[in-house]
């Protein structure tokens, strides 16, 4: 049976790299397991060598402390894979098959999965819908920042490349359909972004350079990015958009100096309960960005809000922030009859669609968000950096299928 290591978290500001258990076809105890899915037999599942496993903001949020996440979770959930094992009920999947894994887990089978909106599964994380790879309250299913992960489900949570020789052309683009591509994708189409839309989006990191990439591909006459670090923001200019410098103040002043106007069609929330406020030394402010896209979004417009707000912060700025309780001016909102869409982006809604922009050269998503493979043992070295503001999607290349790294 082969070895497997995996990047865990340790503490705060704290990643390993450890040697974990190759996977089998049951779920075992371990760090953030919960305790009734232990014993749980996957038969419907596969095991995957991971050809690239991404990190994400949403993982630094854990690694930061900001959650209730156990030291020694295995951490990562944005996965790409090939298949070197399949349980005796996958019918459809084989082994040799690559694929990309979707973030959320769905079991396919209850109300919510048959009804899209599989971020929401009602029947694989027994404390409340919805489950992901290695994150913290998610069910406890082990993360793919690893050699080796199980998926559960494979028949339906897999999205199998048609051309294994084409995909592998493409690996990096491809990589980005697990998570980040579909969530930013996700918060555009919630916001209501079609031909000849105005969209300011909230966040230069890789959701917010993908929910501008995905506006483009929506028809977006205008995508503005607005962010305080300036790399991030150069890194948005590097295929089209226009940005606003938030070190400056609030956004609405430089929107009108591109636009003419001060407001947008449509708004991004791509930063979360981490929000900042505006201007050179502002410091944190959770519903900054929130209440500032309600005034600048137009009446009768509308929020995606692909951002992540939990119900647990330890490290909240005040007692309300740390149960996620927020200062919101909703009374603007709904006096503006703005619409608002929150919450995991089913990413099986919009993957096939993506993979196929992709594999025929309509976006190129890899380097709008600068992706950048490192191997698996520069894990805390990507974590560092991505933590101090690089303007990279930093790629795990934990068995070295990607020849650039």
């Amino acid at each position: 049976m082969p070895s497997n290591r995996a990047v865990a978290y340790k503490g705060p500001g704290r990643v390993e790299v450890i040697e974990t258990p190759y996977p089998d076809f049951e779920l075992h105890d371990g760090p953030g397991v919960n305790p009734a899915n232990i014993g749980r037999r996957v038969d419907h599942g596969v095991v995957l060598r991971t050809v690239a496993t991404n990190i994400c903001g949403s993982d630094q949020h854990m690694v930061r402390g900001r959650t209730t996440a156990p030291a020694d979770l295995v951490l990562g959930h944005e996965i790409t894979g090939e298949v070197v094992e399949k349980g005796r009920d996958v019918e459809f999947i084989q082994v040799g098959d690559l694929v990309s894994v979707p973030f959320n887990i769905a079991c396919g089978r209850c109300r919510n999965c048959k009804e899209g909106k599989t971020g929401v599964c009602l029947n694989v994380n027994p404390d409340r819908p919805g489950s992901a790879y290695g994150y913290v309250d998610m069910g406890g299913w082990v993360g793919g920042q690893a050699e080796y992960v199980l998926v559960p489900y494979a028949d339906w949570n897999l999205l199998k490349f048609p051309d294994r020789d084409q995909a592998m052309e493409k690996i990096l683009d491809l990589a980005m359909l697990s998570d980040i591509f579909p969530t930013g994708f996700h918060g555009a189409v919630s916001a209501k972004v079609g031909p000849g839309s105005t969209v300011y989006i909230a966040g230069a990191g890789p959701v917010g350079l993908a929910a501008a990439a995905g506006s483009m591909l929506l028809g977006a006459a205008a995508v503005i990015v607005g962010d305080l670090n300036a790399q991030r923001l150069e890194q948005a200019r590097s295929f089209g958009c226009e940005t606003v410098d938030l070190t400056k103040g609030d956004p609405q002043d430089q929107i009108e100096q591109i636009l003419g106007v001060p407001e947008v069609d449509a708004a991004v929330d791509a930063v979360g309960f981490e929000a900042r406020g505006h201007g050179a030394h502002a410091g944190e402010a959770p519903a900054t960005v929130l209440n500032s896209l309600m005034g600048v979004t137009a009446a009768g417009g509308a929020l995606g809000i692909p951002g992540l707000y939990v119900t647990g912060d330890p490290g909240g700025v005040d007692e309300a922030a740390k149960v996620g309780s927020l200062s919101l001016r909703l009374g603007l909102g709904w006096a503006k009859s703005l619409s608002f869409t929150t919450g995991q982006c089913p990413v099986m809604r919009y993957n096939r669609q993506l993979m196929m922009a992709i594999l025929h050269d309509r976006v190129h998503i890899a380097k709008a968000v600068n992706a950048t493979p490192i191997s698996l043992d520069d894990a805390p070295r990507g974590y560092h950096e991505f933590d101090e503001g690089a303007a990279r999607k930093y790629v795990l290349n934990p068995n070295d299928y990607i020849k650039a790294a």
